[in-house]
C-alpha cells in the first residue's frame, strides 16, 4: 500500500510535533517514540519529517492483513501517536488532533475514530472495514454494558427477519464482507436454504463466498424444536443445500459454490447441537461450517461500535448517540 507524499508528510509532521495539537519530538525523542511502538527505528540525524515519512512508508509497504485494511504496525504507530494521555490543555479529548489526522487519512479513503475503550481505530470509508478490529473478548465499559443489555432485550423480542435485516447485515458489512444480500431482496439467488449470501476478498484478491442460515432462538439437539428453539436437525438439510448449490455473482457474471456456511442463532447454540451436526457432516463439509451464537453477536456488535437498531431505543429516554463526531 502507498500513500501520497503530501499525506505521508502531513502525518510525519504530526509525529515530530510540528503540526498543531501534537507533542514536539527531537531526534532522540523520535527514537524513543518508535521504541514505544515496538519498532527499532533510530533517528540518524537527518531532516526529521523526511526521515519519519520514510519510516511510515516502510510500514505501509508491509503486508495488509486483509482487503481495505492498513498494515498492523502502521495502525499501531497512529494509535500511539493519538493516545489520550498525550492530550494538551487546549485539546483535552484530542478531538482537534483527530480532526487534523483525518484530513490526510480521508484523502486516502480512511478515517480515524476513538472506540469506547478510548483507543484509536482506523476504518475504510467505503466499506467501513476496521483495521486492527477491536477485541471482542476485552472487558466492556459501563456504557457498552448498557448498550449490550439493550441489544439483549431486542434479540429477545425481535423476529427472524429483524435479526437478519437490522443486526446481521450491518454487522457483517462492518466486518468487511461485500455484496451482502438477504432473501427477499431484488437479487433472487437466495434459494436453497440460504438466508444471506456474501463475499469476502482476500489480500490476494481471491474471493470467498459465504452463506448464512439464521435462526432467531436457541439451537439444540434434544427432541423436536419447540417455541423459539430450533432443533439442529432442521438446519442439517438447509446446510447441505447451502453447500451444494451455486449462487450467481452479478459482479463477475459467474455461478459459484458457497465456500463456507455460517449457522447463526439469536440464542445459544448448544454443544450437543454442534457435535450432532459435526457427526452428520463428512470431513470436508464439516470444515466449511462455522457457528455464531448470541454471545458472539453481542460482543462483535458492541466492540465494533455499531448503532443499535432503531427499535432498541427505550421509550421516554434520550436517543443514544452512536455516531462519532470529528
Amino acid at each position: 500500500m502507498k500513500f501520497k507524499d503530501r499525506n505521508l508528510r502531513a502525518i510525519a509532521e504530526m509525529v515530530i510535533g510540528t503540526a498543531d495539537h501534537f507533542l514536539s519530538r527531537s531526534g532522540s525523542h523520535l527514537t524513543k517514540f518508535f521504541e514505544e511502538c515496538d519498532l527499532e527505528f533510530k533517528h540518524d540525524g537527518s531532516t526529521r519529517w523526511s526521515w519519519t515519512a520514510d519510516r511510515l512508508a516502510e510500514l505501509l509497504n508491509e503486508p495488509q492483513p486483509g482487503a481495505y485494511l492498513l498494515p498492523d504496525r502502521f495502525v499501531h504507530v497512529l494509535r500511539m501517536l493519538m493516545h489520550k494521555s498525550d492530550a494538551s490543555e487546549n485539546d483535552p479529548d484530542r478531538l482537534l488532533a483527530l480532526k487534523a489526522l483525518n484530513r490526510p487519512l480521508s484523502r486516502e479513503g480512511y478515517e480515524a475514530f476513538y472506540g469506547e475503550d478510548n483507543l484509536l481505530y482506523i476504518r475504510h470509508i467505503g466499506t467501513k472495514t476496521v483495521s486492527t478490529a477491536p477485541n471482542p473478548h476485552r472487558p466492556f465499559t459501563p456504557d457498552e454494558l448498557k448498550r449490550r443489555e439493550r441489544l439483549i432485550k431486542y434479540l429477545d423480542q425481535c423476529t427472524e427477519d429483524q435479526l437478519i435485516e437490522e443486526v446481521l447485515l450491518p454487522l457483517f458489512r462492518q466486518l468487511g464482507f461485500h455484496r451482502i444480500t438477504s432473501a427477499g431482496h431484488k437479487d433472487k439467488a437466495l434459494e436453497y436454504g440460504k438466508d444471506i449470501w456474501m463475499r469476502y476478498v482476500l489480500p490476494t484478491q481471491h474471493v470467498l463466498y459465504f452463506g448464512i442460515q439464521a435462526k432467531k432462538g436457541k439451537l439444540d439437539a434434544s427432541g423436536a424444536g419447540h417455541g423459539s428453539n430450533t432443533n439442529i436437525a432442521e438446519v442439517h438439510n438447509q446446510v447441505l443445500m447451502m453447500l451444494g448449490h451455486e449462487v450467481f455473482d452479478p459482479e463477475t457474471s459467474k455461478k459459484v459454490l458457497v465456500d463456507h456456511a455460517f449457522i447463526v442463532a439469536g440464542g445459544e447454540i448448544t454443544k450437543q447441537a454442534r457435535n450432532w451436526l459435526g457427526a452428520k457432516l463428512d470431513a470436508s463439509k464439516r470444515s466449511q461450517v462455522m457457528f455464531i451464537d448470541r454471545e458472539d453477536i453481542l460482543n462483535l456488535y458492541i466492540v465494533n461500535n455499531l448503532p443499535l437498531p432503531a427499535s432498541c431505543s427505550e421509550p421516554d429516554s434520550e436517543a443514544f448517540e452512536d455516531e462519532i463526531s470529528f
